[in-house]
């Protein structure tokens, strides 16, 4: 089976994903909310929140978040996302294009703590991803949060979604939604049950899949850079490639740096 992401022309995957004109002003005003939070404290509520429910350790500091976002983005999130598309035979810039015209929202937040709830399960719905845990732990922020992403993809299996032609221009797999919605119901009842990796991660994306894959993860990484935004703009421009030194340890062993 394929998806309308790997038969239709770009131009008809644009007019999809750009949705009708009466979607275009709800977009906008999610981008500018997300734009406002940025300039607010309202990140570090939700991750004093993350921290009551156990799911991060201590709250990084802000220099620590930009450069763990960055590192995230550089070392996991692209390289990981162009290995993947390069083996599905498809544009890597032309589809991060269809996410921003679908969501602008969507792909502002790399580390999710910006995000509205319904961006980010968007963002889950949009694409393949390499590891679902990290976002769906970062639902647990909302109280419906599960429960409403169950019920997108219901409706997106449905047809019934009211962006359901958009995010079938981008989603590359036709069974994503389905896997997902199982994988969901799944970690409703048992959280720590072990995650559906991408077709391409295992044993090429091991350490960095390791170590951002998660919430509880990626928090601890982002507090083992500096703290100061001097020393965290050093790291930025000083390290160029994963530092493994800084990586989630493999089960049983411990970090080489806290």
């Amino acid at each position: 089976m394929s998806t309308a992401r790997t038969t239709e022309a770009p131009l008809a995957l644009l007019a999809r994903a750009a949705g009708p004109v009466r979607a275009w002003p709800p977009k906008a005003l999610g981008v500018a909310r997300l734009l406002a939070r940025y300039g607010t404290r309202a990140h570090r509520r939700k991750l004093g929140r993350l921290k009551e429910l156990g799911l991060i350790d201590r709250i990084p500091s802000d220099a620590q978040l930009f450069a763990g976002a960055i590192d995230m983005l550089r070392f996991w999130i692209s390289p990981a996302a162009a290995d993947y598309y390069a083996e599905k035979g498809i544009d890597y810039t032309f589809h991060q294009v269809l996410r921003f015209v679908d969501d602008p929202a969507a792909v502002g937040d790399p580390i999710g703590v910006f995000s509205e709830r319904d961006a980010i399960i968007g963002h889950l719905m949009q694409v393949v991803h390499a590891n679902p845990v990290y976002d769906l732990q970062l639902l647990m922020l909302f109280d419906d949060g599960h429960t409403e992403l169950e019920g997108q993809l219901e409706a997106m299996l449905a047809g019934t979604h009211p962006r359901a032609s958009s995010i079938a221009a981008i989603v590359e797999e036709p069974d994503y939604h389905a896997r997902l919605l199982d994988y969901v119901r799944v970690f409703r009842r048992e959280p720590r049950t072990p995650p559906p990796l991408r077709s391409n991660i295992q044993g090429r994306f091991d350490a960095v899949e390791r170590t951002f894959g998660s919430l509880p993860a990626a928090m601890r990484y982002f507090g083992r850079l500096p703290e100061r935004w001097p020393d965290a703009l050093r790291h930025l421009r000083s390290v160029e490639t994963f530092p493994l030194e800084l990586a989630e340890p493999e089960p049983g062993k411990s970090p080489v740096r806290e």
